[in-house]
């Protein structure tokens, strides 16, 4: 049924024990799944009770939720999607995920319905703190103003932006909000000109990570990567609006986490898997960069995976294979050295080394290391800033890569006309 594009939305406000757990896992857990699983503090998913578990000697916790509660291990763990406090509020929040979600027998996509707010209203003007983001921006359209962050390298919550962007008189839901190790990818079910939309945003700040990080893996989320849990979060956020609404990315993307930890926990498998997602998706798609756009990023959003992604860019971003410092640490040293080596100030304290008496040769030898130092940093970033100047959101819309380069201010109507194609 599932498979077939059927839905099935499940609530646990009891106690679910073996067959019932599979079957809410069937329903709204695999990949392809499109339903909900909204839980309430009364909720458990089991599959031994905790006096069976005890009594065949096996670990248990101290009650049934510590076994398969929400707080403890279904919202951790990304397998139940909501929480409510209680049934009626499970039952009105279910509805509220209804009206964002459902899509009508015979209709192509979810409804569309009127909207107070402005198709063309001006997202820079948005305020940026309207939900306690931190950080010093005022508006939303300081993010993309050079002179308030130059380079688009300070960092910024995502939330603000797809506020933003989505209709202000619907408020939109958090799907995943308690994912543990999935945070760096944001969510949210809502409505933009209307129509129902699922909104994908990459949050463009560092996260601290709960619990104790792996001595070969990051000990906090870094802003603009994907993570395996955050790159399988995007993924089946990707399924469950295939066929009913179209997707909206939200992207500061420098590309997938790489290190060895990341590596071992399925980096390789989830992200392919939002590959897989975008070459199944029927819909429209659309891919936007707010901010820096490189790696692997160009890679599982491409539109040589599925002709009805759009993909745009903001004023200003940047996009390219690898980032400007990067590239300079790793494709281009040799061309940094010589730089450094040709500085008026290093040669003339390489002169005075190679011709100060025994006496004074260590301090010059240490004078001539320092001012070395200090040029290839200079040389690196002016390596940086050129290759970022080639590799400009214009560049790659000349060679195919963005179907358009848009004003901050005209966000919304852009991407309002392409969803609605």
């Amino acid at each position: 049924f599932t498979q077939g594009r059927g839905t099935i939305n499940v609530i646990v406000d009891g106690i679910n024990v073996g067959a019932q757990s599979y079957w809410n896992a069937e329903a709204t857990m695999l990949l392809h799944c499109r339903g909900a699983l909204i839980m309430t503090p009364q909720g458990s998913m089991l599959l031994t009770g905790k006096r069976a578990l005890e009594y065949a000697g096996s670990v248990a916790a101290e009650d049934n939720n510590g076994i398969g509660g929400f707080e403890r291990v279904m919202g951790p763990n990304g397998e139940a999607q909501y929480f409510a406090p209680d049934l009626t509020a499970a039952y009105r929040l279910l509805f509220r995920h209804l009206a964002l979600t459902c899509r009508a027998p015979g209709e192509e996509r979810s409804r569309r319905l009127s909207s107070s707010d402005p198709i063309d209203r001006d997202v820079t003007r948005s305020p940026y703190c309207a939900d306690g983001a931190s950080g010093d921006y005022r508006t939303v359209g300081e993010i993309f103003d050079e002179a308030t962050n130059p380079g688009r390298k300070r960092p910024f919550e995502i939330r603000p932006v797809m506020r933003a962007v989505l209709d202000q008189d619907v408020e939109p839901l958090e799907r995943w909000a308690s994912w543990q190790g999935a945070e760096s990818a944001v969510v949210w079910e809502g409505r933009l000109g209307g129509d129902p939309v699922c909104c994908i945003g990459i949050e463009s700040r560092p996260i601290p990570r709960r619990g104790d990080a792996p001595a070969d893996g990051p000990d906090h989320w870094t802003s603009g990567t994907l993570f395996p849990l955050s790159s399988r979060k995007v993924a089946r956020a990707i399924s469950a609006a295939s066929g009913a609404r179209p997707v909206v990315v939200l992207a500061n993307l420098s590309g997938f986490d790489g290190s060895p930890d990341s590596l071992r926990n399925l980096q390789l498998e989830h992200g392919a898997e939002i590959g897989r997602a975008v070459v199944n998706f029927d819909g429209p798609f659309v891919f936007c960069v707010v901010s820096r756009y490189h790696g692997g990023a160009y890679v599982v959003f491409s539109r040589a995976l599925n002709a009805s992604v759009g993909a745009f860019a903001l004023d200003g971003s940047f996009a390219s294979v690898i980032g400007g410092g990067p590239a300079a640490a790793v494709v281009f040293p040799g061309l940094v050295r010589r730089r450094a080596d040709a500085d008026p100030e290093v040669l003339a304290a390489r002169k005075a080394y190679e011709g100060a008496r025994l006496s004074s040769r260590n301090a010059a030898a240490d004078a001539y290391e320092r001012l070395l130092k200090e040029a290839r940093g200079r040389a690196q970033s002016a390596v940086a800033r050129e290759f970022d100047a080639v590799h400009s959101v214009e560049r790659a819309y000349r060679v195919g890569s963005l179907d358009a380069v848009i004003s901050p201010s005209t966000l919304r109507p852009r991407l309002v006309a392409r969803i609605r194609g």
